[in-house]
């Protein structure tokens, strides 16, 4: 069983545990999403589709609108994950942000994971998003 995790953006975190275990971690470009979704048995992804409403202390309308065309550019990588999984018939669902959790740093990650080399959030992101799964069958 291999279940894959998503965490999408312009450096998309992939996060792959076969047998219950971590065995890679990965930052690709969204368009290079698809070559790890082939051979996934499941994927899950952190949808920001999923949040109702975004709070934002930011300064000014600008900043906002800034954020605002970030968040509809996740929520279209987010679509492009559900439908690359459709078109090959892997099962797919989405996980909101809050449901993930908190950001681990390094430590804490490696010592959850096992996960003994370098990571980066983005990763780090897409591993937690598919860590209850990790053994799903």
């Amino acid at each position: 069983m291999i279940v894959l995790g998503i965490d999408p953006g312009m450096a998309t975190g992939i996060a792959q545990f076969e047998g219950g275990a971590l065995v890679t971690l990965a930052t690709c470009e969204p368009y290079r999403v698809r070559d790890y979704i082939l051979g996934a048995s499941r994927v899950i992804f952190e949808d920001s589709r999923l949040i109702s409403h975004l709070y934002t202390t930011l300064p000014n309308r600008a900043a906002a609108l800034k954020m605002a065309r970030n968040v509809g550019e996740i929520d279209a990588w987010c679509k492009l994950i559900v439908a690359v999984c459709d078109d090959l018939g892997i099962p797919a669902h989405g996980i909101s942000p809050k449901a993930k959790g908190e950001k681990l740093n390094a430590a804490r990650f490696n010592a959850l994971t096992g996960w003994a080399t370098g990571s980066n959030q983005h990763e780090r992101d897409a591993a937690m998003v598919a860590y209850p799964y990790r053994g799903a069958k």
